[in-house]
């Protein structure tokens, strides 16, 4: 899942981002409200954390722009204001969750996980498909007594498949989800851990595979 971080305080956002990026979420950080606006607008996120006191455009103003754009991603309203008028615009602008900073830090990773859960009709914890079953807590692949447990970007990428079995994932949708617009990783990194996870899925006897359509991206189908 990627998290959007919106503010303008370098070591608020270097916490944050350590924190969200141990729960195994991918970060893209921001130190403005127009970039948060431009960045939200491309509705790759799961969730927004909005600071209110930015330059540019405040977290209000952003948000307000990014609803009246029909933008639904959950959004987490992070400042040092604390007053309950403060609390009210916020929630009146269409933010799904307030919290002042500074939070406990355990508050505040709840708070995402129950903003992320939100923003999916049902969120299992345990996907499958085949005979193979993918834990979305602790990253295990098993297939019968076999366990395998995934890096971290080797469990986005199969996430992703096995959420939408059958369809094609691009190799863009890919890098944008899991990498980011600001990384410098090369594209064939895609295809590098799609081989890692086909030799892990081979190696626990899954009857499915990651098929490749040229030009078009990777499914993930069960052999017959």
């Amino acid at each position: 899942m990627r998290i959007l971080v919106a503010d303008d305080e370098p070591e608020m956002t270097m916490v944050l981002e350590a924190l969200l990026k141990r729960e195994h979420y991918s970060v893209d950080v921001v130190y403005n409200g127009q970039d948060a606006l431009d960045y939200g607008l491309a509705e790759n996120y799961d969730c927004l954390i909005l600071d209110i006191m930015m330059p540019k455009l405040d977290g209000i103003q952003a948000l307000r722009a990014l609803r009246a754009k029909n933008i639904a991603t959950p959004v987490l309203l992070l400042t040092a204001k604390s007053q309950v008028e403060d609390r009210v615009t916020g929630l009146d602008s269409g933010a799904d969750d307030y919290l002042p900073k500074p939070s406990d830090n355990r508050e505040f990773i709840a708070r995402v996980r129950a903003l992320t859960r939100r923003g999916l009709e049902y969120t299992p914890k345990v996907l499958t498909a085949g005979n193979v079953t993918l834990n979305c807590s602790t990253f295990e692949l098993k297939c019968g007594s076999s366990c395998i447990r995934l890096g971290n970007r080797e469990f986005q990428i199969l996430e992703l498949l096995m959420r939408q079995e059958g369809r094609l994932i691009s190799t863009e949708q890919f890098m944008e989800h899991i990498w980011g617009y600001d990384s410098e990783a090369e594209i064939n990194v895609v295809w590098a851990y799609i081989s890692y996870l086909r030799r892990k899925l081979e190696a626990v006897g899954g009857n499915v595979r990651i098929t490749a359509r040229r030009g078009q991206g990777y499914l993930l189908e069960e052999t017959i």
